[in-house]
């Protein structure tokens, strides 16, 4: 059985640093960035608490795949990412949280 996957983007209130991540538990990952249970983590170094963009993917291997993607790309591609789904790059915690 394949266990799905997530890639996500946080950022800071500022919008000035984003984190690109992957994650087979798209809930538990954010709490964890949110929540600074790593707190020697680039995210908690950053104050990386908002996340802006999100994709579900059906196997984590897919979900890999685009991750180093949009690793891949600048900053700019990544913000037109966010820009495409997200314009007012409101922190989408509220739409997952209750998963």
């Amino acid at each position: 059985m394949q266990k799905g996957g997530a890639v996500y983007i946080m950022t800071n209130h500022r919008h000035t640093v984003l984190y690109t991540g992957v994650t087979s538990d798209l809930l538990r990952r954010v709490y964890e960035h949110r929540n600074k249970l790593n707190p020697s983590s680039f995210s908690a170094k950053y104050n990386l608490t908002k996340l802006v963009y999100f994709e579900s993917f059906h196997s984590i291997e897919e979900a890999i795949a685009r991750e180093k993607q949009i690793k891949g790309g600048s900053r700019k591609r990544k913000e037109d990412l966010i820009n495409s789904l997200n314009p007012n790059w409101i922190d989408l915690w509220d739409e997952v949280k209750d998963w």
